[in-house]
C-alpha cells in the first residue's frame, strides 16, 4: 500500500506560477505518477504523467505548453509545475501513481488526498 501526500497548492494570481509537490510512502517503487485535477462541480480530469524513468511526459491540452512534471524516482516524488495560471486552473490537486495508461487515459492505482489550488484574477 503506498501512501501520497501532496503539497505546494495555495492562493495565486492569475499570470504566476505553481510547483506542487507529492511524496510517496510506503512503498520504494513507483511505475508511473501523475496528476489529476477536479474543479468545483466537475468531474476529475487528468493533467499530466511521467513515466517510471522520466523519460516520457504526458499532458493534457488544458496545461500542455506551460506545465512541466517531474520525478526523483529515488525520493519517489513527483512534482508539477504550472505557469501563466488562469483562473480556470482552479482545482484540488490530485497526485496519482502507479496503475494502467493506456496511451490517452491513465488509470491510477492509488490517489492522494488532493490540495487545494485558487487562482485570483
Amino acid at each position: 500500500q503506498v501512501q501520497l501526500v501532496e503539497s505546494g497548492g495555495g492562493l495565486v494570481q492569475a499570470g504566476g506560477s505553481l510547483t506542487l509537490s507529492c511524496a510517496a510512502s510506503g512503498r520504494t517503487f513507483t511505475t508511473y505518477m501523475g496528476w489529476f485535477r477536479q474543479a468545483p462541480g466537475k468531474e476529475r480530469e487528468f493533467v499530466a504523467l511521467i513515466n517510471r524513468y522520466g523519460s516520457r511526459t504526458y499532458y493534457s491540452d488544458s496545461v500542455k505548453g506551460r506545465s512541466t512534471i517531474s520525478r526523483d524516482s529515488a525520493r519517489n516524488t513527483v512534482n508539477l509545475q504550472i505557469n501563466s495560471l488562469k483562473p480556470e486552473d482552479t482545482a484540488v490537486y490530485y497526485c496519482a501513481v502507479d496503475g494502467h495508461w493506456s496511451g490517452t487515459r491513465y488509470y491510477p492505482d492509488s490517489w492522494g488526498q488532493g490540495t487545494q489550488v485558487t487562482v485570483s484574477s
